[in-house]
Parts: C-alpha cells; structure tokens; sequence
C-alpha cells in the first residue's frame, strides 16, 4: 500500500465537510427546495461509505504482491507501476473537486465516481480470473520478471484500464463523500447541526473498520486461498455501494455547484499582471494603502476579513480602481481587472504555504519507500506467527496504522498537557513544530529501515534466499512511520485548516493529497535515477530485480539523508513564514462557527488520520 494511503484517503473531504458547512449555511435557500433530512439519509450513505471503503482498499491494498504473484512482473517494475498509479490517484481529487463544485455537484460526481471504481474493480476481478487477461503462472520462489512469461500488449492494456477506472472513481469520490453526508444535515438548525458530530464518528468508525478489514481479512483471502474470490468480494461491495446510494436518492438534498476557487486565484494573477505598471498608492503606508485600494463589503459571516499585507505586495496592485472598472451601480466591470484585497489576501495565503506543503513530499517519499520494498523484504522473511498461521505479506505494512492509532491519543492526553506546561502554547507545540518533528522521525524510520535491511540480506545471502529472520524486525521503522505521520501528515492537516482561508480548506486538502503525489512520482523517479547510476562501470546496482542482491540499505540511508536536507529547507521555510492575520476592521458581531462546530473541528483534526 501507497504510504499513508489508507490513513488519508478520508482526509481530503475533511476541510471539505467545513467548506461544505458554510456553503449549507449560506445557501440553504438553494437547496433545491427540500428540507434537510438529516439522520434520515444517514443509513443510505453510512452504508455506500462502508461498502465502497471495503472495496477500494481491498482491492488497491495488494495491488504489489498481485502483480508480482500474478502478472509476473519485476519487483522494481511491480513498485513503479503502484507508485505512479497512488500518484495518480492522490492527484485526482484536485480535479474532482473542480467538476464537482463547478458542474455536477456533490450527488452527481459521487455517483459517477462509484460507477468509474466499480468497473475498475470488475476489470481486476477479471484479470484475476479469466486466464485471457492474465500471463501463465510462474512457479519462481521470487517471481522475478524475467524467468516468467510476460503479460501481452492485451492483458497490460486490460490492467491499465482497470486502474485508470478506479483513479478516476478515486478522484470523484474523496473529495465528495464527507461533504455530501453534511449536506444533508440543516446548519441553521442547532439542534439539527448537533447530529453532524455522531455522522462524523460514524464515518471515520466506518472507514476504520473497513480498513482493518481490508488489511487483515481480504488480504489473507488474496494471498492465501484465491485471487478471484478476494477481488470478487470488494468489487461485490463497491456493487452494493451503488446500489445503496441511488436507494436514498428521494431523500437527498443536493447543494448545486456554487463555481471553482481556481477562477478566482486566476483572475488575481491575471489582474495583477494587467496592472504591473501601475504605482501602488502609499507604498511606504499599507494601512493608508488599503483605505485607497478596492475592499468591497465581505458577503456571508463565516469567512473573516485579512487584512492587506506588504508581503508580494505586486499582488496589490490587482485592487487598483481606475477610471471604469466599477460600473454605476457599484459592480466590477471586469473581475479579470479589479480584484478584492480579501482575494489577493486569500492568494497569498496559498503563496506562503506552498512551501511548507512541498517540505511534505520528502517526507513521504520515505513512507513510500518502506511501503513499497517492505512487500520485497517480507517475502524473503519468516512471516509465521505460531506453528500454524503465517501472516500474509500485505498485512505487515498494519503495523504502521496500528501505531498511528494507538499514538493519537498518548499525544492528544500526555505529551500536548506535557508541552503545555513548558512552552504555554494551546496545543503544546505549534503546528510547524510539529510537521518538523515528522520529518526528523521519518529520517530516523529510514536509518533503522537501513540498518534491518543489512541484517536481512546477510541473513538471506546465508540461508538460500529466505532469511529465518521474523517479520516482526521490520516493526520498528513502521511504528516510526506511524508516528511521523501523526506528527507531519496530522499536522499538515491542522496547518491547513487554520492557514487557509475559510473557503479555501477544500484546496487545502486538495494540496495534501498532492503532497503524497509528488512523493509517489518523486519514488519512481528516485528509483529509476538510483538504478542507472549506481550500475555503471559494471558495479551492481543498489536496486535489482532480485532484492538479496541489491544494495537496499545504502538507498534508505539516501533517502535519510535527503530527509535530513528537506529538514533544514522546512525550518528555514518556518523561521520566515508570518501566520495568517485577522483584518482589525472586521465586525466583531461575525460569528465564525458555533462551539459545537468548533469541538467537531477539533475532533476531526486529531482523528482524521487514523484512518
């Protein structure tokens, strides 16, 4: 599995749900002209979640060892395939979200998106179990590529086409899950709106437990008894998920797609450019400045007013008025001419935090990294537990989720109370301390993953190929894993939601799950550039086919070491980074959010990542 894929495949609806919130707040009367039905949908959607949770994890979960096992393809060929199809997949949802909030709506692209999975799950089924879409068995203990016969052009294409369904049902369904479930409930309404918090437990409850049973169940089904049947089941689920979905259609209410925020971070950029040549007024004064500059009255009360800022202050001169850009009535002429200065703030905010994003991608390329060559180490180690049972492959990379889960709370009840007392910071560090913390546990996962690795080779080399070493030796640098993401991928979470705009969150999310692509796509080519240059002049390359016989070791300790760089670059990025403001011009009788709302928030933050 992808690292961190089942922990975060929620986490892009998160900021969504809240964006969510305020667009069922402020237009409730658009809704179509139905009441809010509140609990009354919950069993339809509850249920299309857990289904369609249990079939895409089942499926993508062992996507690896399938192809290795079943599609006899090269250990580094089997690794670069799942890397860029996750990469792929955690870049979908910025473009889903697009069609959803500018086109179809939440109901429509969920829907489309269940349909894109279930197709792309038939596909797998099918290649599991047709013998047309898949090459003949291969009987090598290590199913290395080339003593096994090839796939053909056909069954590639097959396969191909299979994963291209369920990236774009991927894509569609992340970001609209969540926030359609809150749809539903009437944000007007306390009594109503307190519901939402058991609808959030119930969800992430659900795609708990259809996690763990993905990983446990459904994995030991694939490896140990049958490849059709343990495809077939999710791709029966995902099936049930659609099915349950339409069955509630009569109770829904849709929120219509209120337009993209991409149009307008364009048309700040667009703006400014226009007006490069102008002199901003007041250069030396930005409160004088902003008095002289366009600065409509904010519409809605859950977004609060930033005030103007000298940072990229060429961004400014985007809300110059001149002579006919406002029409008589008080309108814009053109909004690729004269934009707000809460738009160019709002531009801003997504300026200064892209550089803390990309700080991420190091970090989670050594999560990928373990992920994807633990399924190698695993196969050449003793995998039993008891006489008896042997632990499939696949559920080894648990561990890490496991020791997410359990660390949640010992930092939420110990360690925030500790740190408290000695920095007098809420939330006992602040949240770039926190992402810091990640990356610095995620170079030290890499140095122990490095350190295992040369104990299990020797022990390979020594044994005829199969180390009699448990595969418990790799549980240290996951439980590491685990807890740099509780720190870095949690954290990011949590810097977004209070970084970005409020109704920017939705991109947030969308950020962070091309976070986690770039690191994906940054894995293949690592991978690929590591091959070839550590194979010249006839030495042998860290990365071969063969795992007993590369250099798996040195290439963790690159990637420590490129983690260490990222370190000094992300505390740099920090050191400099100014939080976001709140304009003094903002009326105090704006309520942001409700304390229920707030609490939900909070629970959210700290739980999201536990799937």
């Amino acid at each position: 599995m992808a690292a961190g894929d089942g922990a975060v495949a929620t986490c892009a609806a998160v900021e969504a749900v809240e964006a969510g919130g305020g667009q069922a707040l402020e237009t409730n009367g658009g809704r179509r002209g139905k009441a809010a039905r509140g609990w009354k949908c919950m069993p339809f959607i509850i249920a299309t979640v857990a289904f369609e949770s249990v079939g895409s994890i089942g499926v993508a979960a062992n996507l690896t060892v399938y192809l290795v096992k079943r599609f006899n393809m090269g250990q580094l060929t089997a690794a670069n395939i799942t890397n860029i199809f996750y990469g792929t997949l955690n870049f979908a949802p910025l473009l889903g979200a697009f069609i959803s909030d500018t086109y179809l709506g939440r109901f429509r692209t969920l829907a489309y998106g269940s349909f894109f999975s279930f197709l792309g799950m038939l596909g797998l089924t099918l290649s599991a179990a047709l013998p047309a879409f898949r090459p003949p068995g291969c009987n090598q203990t290590t199913q290395l590529g080339e003593h096994c016969n090839s796939p053909s052009t056909l069954q590639l294409g097959a396969l191909y086409l299979s994963l291209g369904f369920l990236t774009i049902g991927g894509g569609a369904v992340r970001p609209c899950s969540l926030p359609f479930g809150v749809d539903q409930f009437d944000m007007t309404d306390e009594k109503r709106r307190k519901g939402i918090n058991s609808y959030y437990n119930w969800y992430y409850g659900t795609t708990t437990a259809a996690l763990v049973f993905s990983l446990t169940v459904l994995i030991y089904i694939q490896n140990s008894i049958s490849w059709p049947i343990g495809f077939g089941i999710p791709t029966f689920f995902m099936l049930m998920a659609i099915i349950v979905l339409f069955m509630g259609t009569r109770l829904y209410v849709h929120v219509p797609p209120e337009g993209s925020i991409f149009t307008g971070i364009f048309q700040v950029l667009v703006a400014s450019f226009k007006k490069r040549r102008l002199k901003l007024p007041n250069p030396h004064d930005i409160d004088q400045q902003e008095l002289l500059l366009y600065d409509p009255p904010m519409r809605g009360n859950r977004i609060f007013k930033l005030p103007l800022t000298s940072q990229y202050r060429f961004l400014n001169k985007g809300a110059i008025v001149r002579d006919g850009d406002i029409n008589d009535e008080g309108s814009v002429r053109n909004l690729w001419e004269l934009c707000s200065i809460q738009q160019i703030e709002e531009v801003k905010c997504l300026i200064k935090i892209v550089p803390i994003c990309i700080s991420g991608i190091i970090c989670f390329l050594a999560l990928a990294q373990q992920f994807t060559y633990i399924i190698f180490q695993a196969l050449t180690m003793d995998c039993h537990l008891g006489p008896h049972f042997e632990i499939p492959v696949g559920t080894v990379t648990s561990i890490s989720f496991a020791a997410l889960a359990l660390f949640v709370p010992i930092y939420d009840q110990l360690l925030v109370p500790l740190a408290r007392r000695f920095t007098g910071v809420e939330s006992g560090i602040t949240v770039l301390q926190r992402q810091g913390v990640g990356l610095a546990l995620s170079a030290i996962s890499m140095v122990v993953a490095g350190f295992v690795e040369r104990r299990r080779r020797n022990s390979a080399l020594s044994n005829g190929g199969i180390s009699p070493m448990s595969v418990f030796w790799l549980a240290p640098q996951l439980v590491l894993m685990g807890i740099a993401e509780v720190f870095n991928a949690v954290g990011q979470i949590e810097f977004y939601n209070k970084q970005f705009p409020e109704h920017m969150l939705t991109l947030g999310q969308s950020l962070f799950f091309a976070t986690l692509a770039g690191s994906n796509y940054l894995s293949v080519a690592l991978a690929n550039i590591t091959k070839k240059v550590t194979s010249r002049d006839g030495h042998t390359s860290w990365l071969t086919e063969d795992i007993n016989h590369s250099k798996l070791d040195y290439y963790f300790y690159l990637i420590a070491f490129m983690g260490l760089l990222n370190l000094f670059y992300f505390l740099i990025c920090a050191h400099y980074y100014q939080y976001k403001a709140m304009s003094p011009h903002a009326e105090e009788s704006i309520e942001l959010q409700t304390k229920v709302e707030e609490d939900a928030e909070i629970n959210i933050d700290r739980g999201a990542h536990n799937k």
